[in-house]
């Protein structure tokens, strides 16, 4: 049966824009970049070279002119991380828009937002 994550399509105005935003603001790095035929690319980017799961960055109109129907809103992701002070203060420092960090019994939760103003929320995990 299904034993991964694999990716998560995010369908984004500007892939280019995209590409900078989690390479140069978030620190990912891209792991896939591939033509698929005219005025597309296919784009994966990856908290590391190791993870396995990525965000495939996939610009909105060109997915709307293949499938009309499709729904390319966003999707509700949480990112983890072993600190999140250190994570809230370098997306700062990056001139992410971030909210206020929380601290809950549970753990530390921000939001921060994209290029297009989509939302990602951070958790510090504690088990």
């Amino acid at each position: 049966m299904i034993n991964k994550i694999g990716k998560i399509t995010i369908y984004v105005e500007n892939q280019e824009k995209a590409k900078e935003f989690w390479t140069e603001k978030v620190g990912f790095v891209v792991k896939a970049e591939n033509p698929m035929g005219p005025n597309m690319t296919w784009l994966e980017v990856g908290p590391s070279e190791d993870e396995f799961t990525t965000f495939v960055l996939y610009e909105k109109k060109l997915m709307k002119a293949q499938n009309p129907d499709i729904n390319t809103g966003h999707p509700s992701v949480l990112l983890s991380t072993n600190n999140i002070d250190e994570t809230y203060n370098k997306l700062k420092e990056k001139n992410v828009k971030v909210d206020e960090l929380m601290k809950m019994p549970y753990g530390s939760i921000f939001t921060f937002y994209d290029q297009d103003g989509n939302q990602y929320l951070v958790r510090e995990d504690r088990y």
